[in-house]
């Protein structure tokens, strides 16, 4: 709270560096001329053209750009005068290694890839307490942004009933690959990927569902909350009927327990707007205590449920990397994360999107072959269930039918050590 105040009294600059240049760090480039004492001192990308590129028309000028330090490597930038880094790759698996230098490198680290953090987001929250720095969620992303309603509401002596985000959700999505991706958002191959530099693999994750649980993983973790028993169910719910429908069902509502991540759609089994959506933002369900602050609902206008008791707020919209500077200053000014990991309640499952045949490489999220499924972490574990966030690249060593979950035994992976030592840390949690 009232950082920009706090500001005023900071002498030195915010040093920060870019790992991964690509769409949410541009967002973030288009601010940087409008943000008080935060200076990039390197960007780090395997297109250092491209990610120069990315600069300019974000709006950075050529002197401005020539004054970053450029790097294809973490490792040759890991000990300059670098306050926090940000790992913007989307990559969990080189994003844990990343994160892992980083943090032992006694900095501080924010994870705009939140893949990484539902894969190995634990260890990484743990060591980083160990090495006394930070490693946060992004500001802008919808998960710290619920976690902030989360820890408004209890805050304030509310129970959180139920947490989580819009999005536009259709069963017949989850099937969706790169190559059929543009024609749900209704833009051709030529806008999105050619004028915007739009990438397919990933819009296509926020369509198949794949973002949804992964994004959930991150609020259950982060704020302690369950999963449903069977995964994510969208339900098409307007803005209105959030406190009347995302209550327990002993209480006339859709979810399965008082205290749990759920996302709602914006279009219903017809594939029909439904009035009032919440495509862009997040919302929290809290309930009142007693009935003094039932009738502080009602006397107040809040919008609740026909009971009273339960009320909803919500925020339309998140700006994705036009606040990722929410988190810098945080984490600078008063040493705080926007947001981490504290427990590995969820896990995100694989399932097969096709029949897929020994020898097939898999291809992470939002790709051709797997589709993510929000499971608890006990279920992971018992199960030997391969996480989303290490299928990529994973090859087959069985056959699987379309629809069938995909297990660790069932395919041959080569991991680096910090993400085995990470997984194995959380598996002996439970």
């Amino acid at each position: 709270m009232f950082l920009h105040t706090k500001l005023e009294n900071r002498k030195e600059p915010i040093r920060i560096a870019f790992i991964g240049c690509g769409k949410f760090v541009s967002m973030f480039l288009a601010q940087y001329n409008h943000l008080d004492k935060i200076q990039i001192d390197s960007i780090v990308d395997l297109n250092i053209e491209q990610a120069k590129r990315n600069c300019s028309n974000s709006g950075l000028d050529e002197t401005t750009i020539s004054e970053i330090n450029f790097s294809k490597s973490l490792d040759e930038i890991l000990e300059r005068n670098i306050e926090i880094f940000i790992e913007a790759t989307g990559n969990p698996i080189v994003g844990t290694v990343h994160a892992v230098k980083i943090i032992k490198n006694k900095k501080h680290v924010i994870l705009v890839n939140v893949e990484a953090d539902i894969t190995c987001g634990k260890y990484l929250s743990d060591i980083a307490k160990e090495n006394e720095v930070i490693c946060s969620m992004a500001y802008g992303d919808q998960p710290s942004l619920i976690v902030e309603q989360i820890e408004w509401a209890r805050l304030n002596g509310f129970s959180v009933v139920c947490a989580g985000k819009g999005t536009k959700y259709h069963p017949t999505f989850e099937y969706s690959t790169p190559d059929t991706v543009w024609g749900h958002y209704g833009l051709t191959k030529e806008r999105a990927e050619k004028e915007s530099g739009m990438n397919p693999k990933m819009f296509n994750s926020f369509l198949c569902g794949d973002k949804s649980a992964i994004e959930m993983c991150a609020v259950s973790n982060a704020a302690n909350l369950k999963c449903p028993s069977n995964g994510l169910t969208f339900p098409p719910i307007g803005v209105y009927d959030i406190a009347k429908k995302l209550i327990p069902k002993q209480e006339g509502g859709l979810i399965e327990f008082d205290g749990q991540v759920e996302v709602i759609s914006s279009i219903d089994l017809n594939k029909n707007d439904i009035p009032n959506d919440l495509r862009w933002g997040v919302y929290i369900v809290i309930k009142a205590k007693n009935e003094y602050v039932k009738n502080c609902f009602k006397d107040y206008g809040m919008v609740t449920d026909s009971s009273g008791n339960y009320s909803a707020i919500w925020r339309p919209y998140h700006y994705i990397g036009l606040e990722l500077a929410q988190s810098i200053y945080s984490i600078a000014l008063d040493n705080r994360a926007t947001g981490f990991t504290k427990k590995y309640n969820a896990d995100v499952a694989s399932y097969a999107k096709k029949d897929l045949k020994i020898g097939d490489k898999l291809d992470g999220e939002g790709g051709f072959c797997a589709r993510g499924k929000l499971i608890t972490s006990q279920k992971s574990k018992d199960e030997k269930i391969l996480p989303l966030g290490l299928t990529d690249n994973a090859i087959l060593k069985k056959n699987i039918n379309k629809d069938q979950v995909i297990r660790l035994e069932d395919v041959e992976l080569n991991l680096p050590k910090e993400v085995i030592e990470a997984r194995d840390y959380q598996y002996n949690l439970i």
